[in-house]
């Protein structure tokens, strides 16, 4: 078979595999795009031609001699300067990156006159400094990635740019700048792909699905809204005039991946056994590409299978849990040039898969796996597509159109869920696990509730430029109808879970309870019935007016702004979130400070404004049920599991002690006691100066400094007094802390009178227990400084490098809409304003990391050996002690039963602490008093063999992750106290996570 006959073979393979699984396509937009910008003679005319697909677009240069092609597809491009039809000097070869654009001055000879601003490899010509740009970004394509040892996601992207760091561990995400991990947004080939649920995650496709990626992490322009921490802008990869593919074989074997560490408390007792666990990945992509009709139609398919196995143990070493996920991905992208100035791009791909989880006791000592105790199954991902039209009407106007569609789904189930009740122990029960005689606690294989949700974006853009002399006129408007189908509740007959945990006699069940352990009770239970559920939408409508201003040829001005509209409705359509008019103003310039290019001061000012969440409408406008009640333990029970007929322990429950904790529950037909009639959005604020000038063709450096303020809060928040007086029942309506609430007055909450009424909440709402002193909230500040200082030196076919260091301070009283404090991710329900004493403090942050140093560097021996390196350097986040009390009240600020939720104050009871409450006395602990997490840093390497045959793209990558094997602990235990001056000794400042072991993957690729 001959080379083209090959080519065409792999093509129409992996168009098969695709093809058949296509869903209905429609639009969509965003900054997918780049330019080539710069200044010629008056007149002439610069054409750009695609070294890929032929297509040629040319513009006038102006009266005073300026240029711009814009909305030019990612690639390369050659370029060529004419003048009354007749061609001057040689076409050369120009690169366009995503979201930049590449500053090229002409002479009246056609020849370049800024090179020197610019760096050439091979025959191309590379922008470094991009003065058209007023953001803080970073741009790396799949070529530059592939000579560097960066793990195969879109997270691992962008922790390569300065200020970005993984979130709380126990639910991932990224911090961009010290947002929260739920503030960023993610979008491919500008379609939204965030989860609208929670913020936290998104939609995936493999890393050869893509072509470039761009990381903003700030000052980016008013086309991007709905997020205050940072964007990741990837686009993925097109068909061209050659017919090409390729196999590529991705394998992480368990031979070659070191093992977790086990851990222990202070007394000795577990905290997680895990050195027994391992796991190991393969997978298999092939793909395709060519044009179906040459210069016109292309299409670029891809399919990868992937075949994920593991093995680990719980944490108390009673169980074993095998898992296989062993699904397949497939996409494609379709390129029509109807003709040069018009096009129409159609995208759909899935990432649908499913993880099944199989339970089986254990023995730790003897390392045998006992009985089966059934399987959990769970479901991931979802078909995505969009389609995006762009027209240019004549050489000033430009149109875009897009629609398009994002699907996630999540739905975790077992053939227990009837059958089996969840049973956990907690931290405290540790010492204790003996009694359960080496069994696993309850018969359900994961505890996991049966959650099943469904969620779909909708989407549709209108994006336009119109160049107008000096300006740029960009303007827009978009939608979003985002769509969550959602149930939840626990699994078993009584739809309970239960949690063992070690009790003091004497202490109150629950802070409020006014009921307390019985005498020589030492072991209680605390069940937890949670149930939600319905069909909700959320809308998102946005407009935006930019005007590009070049005053001089040298000073550019941007100057933008954007009108949002958030709307969460009921499951009947009813609007109970209505938030309008969010104006976001944003100011950028850019100054060309030699006029070559090379060398640029820029800073930007802008307002960002974050959406509620689809959470939000789940739990609150279709009525939440989160319920707690307390039993004593009476010891536990063997029993055979009714599926499988494993043994297991059963708790034996005893007697209620006291009232069911009702204080949770979220929700009702009428919410105007539910949520602020008057709710306003959260917005952040941003200010960003920066200079960056290149040294010559391949060295540049830069320094930025970026400041970060947010002034507002949405949350759910504690309500039990109003001007009405004391409300007689706990409200919990989702509201802006610190600032005007207002809701429904009725006999129902102590008002004589019905009718709205306003509580000024820095004043009012709260009445503590005891002394009956009415006080309001702290009013929420969250601040971030920053500045950063980074070197590159340009890959030129033989060797890059990049360094970059970030001071940066994250202060306040609140993280954002998840608390990383106390590991409770439940957007914009969190425990910052369940109590006046959990924001009572400000100081650092979770997200306060004051020192960042990340290198990147990569070299080729010669065409055959390449080798790669990463590695980053970050200083601890702060250590604060969360107590109980606080003064002069009896309703307690955090959880006296748990480690994971309830919240926490800033206050330390040091004496008379079991007495009366107006005896006891504390200690103020601010935040960050015990001190700091260790530097943690990581280091990646990999060596590269290509085969050194002419005609034959062979070769072998063997990358090593976190090289040094370093599992240094980057979370502890931050609750001090469980009961006033009862200290968690043997838990507090204590590790609940550490660094990912070491791996090692071995990549194989053929392309031809």
């Amino acid at each position: 078979m001959n080379a083209k006959r090959l080519k065409r073979a792999a093509l129409y393979a992996a168009l098969g595999v695709c093809l058949g699984s296509l869903v209905p396509m429609g639009a969509s937009a965003q900054n997918v795009s780049g330019a080539v910008a710069g200044r010629a003679t008056a007149g002439d005319q610069v054409t750009v031609v695609s070294n890929a697909t032929g297509l040629t677009r040319t513009v006038t240069a102006s009266g005073d001699g300026s240029y711009r092609l814009g909305q030019l597809p990612v690639g390369d491009y050659q370029l060529q300067l004419s003048r009354d039809g007749q061609k001057l000097g040689e076409p050369f070869a120009v690169s366009v990156a995503v979201g930049g654009t590449t500053t090229v001055n002409l002479a009246s000879s056609g020849d370049v006159v800024n090179l020197d601003a610019l760096q050439v490899i091979g025959a191309r010509v590379v922008n470094r400094v991009d003065v058209y740009s007023t953001e803080t970004s970073f741009n790396v394509n799949r070529q530059e990635l592939s000579r560097l040892p960066v793990a195969q996601d879109l997270s691992a992207v962008a922790l390569l740019a300065p200020g970005v760091v993984g979130g709380n561990s126990s639910f991932g995400g990224l911090s961009f700048a010290g947002s929260s991990v739920a503030e960023n947004a993610v979008f491919i080939n500008g379609l939204n792909v965030t989860d609208m649920y929670t913020r936290r995650g998104f939609s995936s496709a493999p890393f050869g699905f893509f072509n470039e990626f761009q990381v903003k992490t700030g000052g980016y322009s008013v086309e991007f809204g709905r997020s205050t921490g940072g964007v990741i802008n990837a686009v993925t990869r097109s068909g061209t005039n050659e017919f090409q593919g390729g196999v590529e074989v991705t394998a992480e074997p368990s031979a070659l991946r070191s093992s977790p560490r086990d851990h222990f408390h202070r007394d000795g007792t577990p905290h997680s056994y895990a050195s027994r666990d391992n796991s190991s990945f393969l997978k298999t992509n092939v793909w395709g590409s060519g044009p179906i009709i040459k210069d016109k139609l292309f299409l670029f398919a891809m399919y990868e299978d992937r075949d994920d196995t593991g093995h680990n143990t719980s944490s108390d070493a009673l169980s074993w849990f095998k898992n296989k996920s062993d699904n397949g991905f497939w996409g494609a992208k379709l390129d029509w040039n109807i003709n040069d100035n018009h096009s129409l791009a159609l995208l759909a791909f899935s990432d649908e898969g499913e993880i099944t989880n199989g339970a089986y006791n254990y023995d730790w000592d003897d390392d045998q796996i006992g009985a089966w105790g059934g399987d959990s199954v769970t479901e991931t991902g979802g078909k995505n597509w969009s389609a995006t039209y762009t027209g240019h009407f004549g050489e000033n106007f430009t149109a875009r159109a897009m629609v398009g569609e994002n699907n996630q789904r999540a739905f975790t189930s077992s053939s227990l869920d009837e059958a089996c009740s969840p049973v956990f122990t907690d931290a405290s029960y540790a010492s204790r696990l003996g009694k359960l005689n080496g069994l696993r606690p309850g018969c359900h294989p994961t505890g996991a509730a049966v959650a099943e949700r469904d969620d779909t974006r909708e989407v549709a853009r209108l994006d336009f430029e119109w160049q107008l002399g000096t300006h740029l006129l960009r303007f827009g408007v978009d939608r979003e109808l985002m769509t969550t189908e959602q149930s939840t509740r626990y699994p078993g007959p009584t739809q309970l879970s239960y949690t063992a945990y070690v009790a003091r006699p004497g202490d109150e069940v629950w802070d409020g309870a006014n009921a307390y352990v019985p005498a020589g009770v030492t072991e209680m239970l605390r069940a937890r019935n949670r149930v939600s559920g319905g069909t909700f939408e959320t809308e998102a409508n946005a407009f935006y007016l930019e005007d590009i201003w070049n005053i001089t040829p040298n000073l550019m001005l941007n100057l933008g702004v954007r009108w949002d509209r958030f709307e969460n409705r009921t499951a009947d359509g009813d609007a109970f979130i209505k938030m309008d008019d969010l104006i976001a103003p944003r100011f950028g310039f850019s100054w060309d400070m030699k006029g070559d290019g090379s060398t640029k001061l820029f800073g930007n000012a802008g307002r960002y404004y974050l959406p509620v969440t689809n959470n939000i409408n789940v739990n609150f406008a279709g009525g939440l049920t989160d319920e707690y009640s307390y039993y004593v333990l009476n010891g536990w029970q063997q029993q055979a599991n009714p599926v499988t007929g494993a043994p297991y322990m059963a708790p034996v429950i005893g007697q209620q002690i006291g009232p069911v904790d009702t204080r949770m529950n979220t929700g009702a037909a009428d919410l105007r006691q539910s949520v602020d009639k008057d709710l306003k959005a959260v917005y952040q604020d941003e200010y960003i100066l920066g200079f960056q000038t290149m040294i010559n063709q391949a060295w540049s450096w830069g320094v930025n400094a970026t400041y970060r303020k947010m002034d507002r809060a949405l949350d759910d928040m504690r309500i039990n007094h109003t001007p009405c007086g004391p409300t007689g029942t706990t409200l919990w309506p989702i509201a802006n802390p610190g600032e005007s609430l207002t809701i429904w007055g009725d006999s129902s909450i102590g008002c004589t009178t019905e009718g709205w009424i306003t509580i000024d909440t820095s004043k009012d709402g709260y009445r503590k227990g005891g002394s009956l002193e009415v006080v309001g909230y702290s009013k929420p500040k969250r601040t971030y400084k920053a500045l950063e200082f980074q070197i590159d030196r340009a890959w030129d076919e033989k060797w890059l490098f990049n360094a970059s260091y970030l001071w940066s301070r994250s202060d306040g009283n609140f993280e954002g809409p998840v608390n990383s404090d106390t590991n409770y991710g439940d957007t914009g329900m969190v425990q910052h304003w369940d109590h006046p004493s959990n924001n009572q403090r400000y100081g650092p942050l979770f997200n306060d990391f004051r020192h960042q140093f990340k290198f990147r560097a990569a070299y080729a021996l010669n065409e055959q050996w390449s080798f790669g390196t990463t590695m980053q350097v970050v200083s601890g986040g702060p250590i604060t002690a969360f107590g109980v009390m606080w003064p002069n009240d009896t309703v307690a600020g955090g959880s006296t039963s748990s480690e994971g939720s309830g919240g926490g104050t800033g206050w330390l009871c040091v004496a008379n602490c079991s007495g009366a409450y107006n005896q006891r006395q504390f200690e103020y602990s601010p935040r960050g008093a015990f001190g700091r997490l260790p530097w943690t840093w990581t280091m990646g390497a990999n060596v590269t063999w290509r085969l050194p045959v002419e005609g034959i793209d062979l070769s072998a990558r063997l990358s090593v992750y976190n090289l040094f094997n370093n599992q240094t602990v980057i979370n502890v235990h931050q609750r001090y106290e469980a009961q006033p001056g009862q200290v968690r000794e043997n838990t507090f400042n204590t590790g609940t996570r550490w660094q990912a072991p070491r791996y090692t993957q071995l990549m194989v690729t053929w392309n031809f």
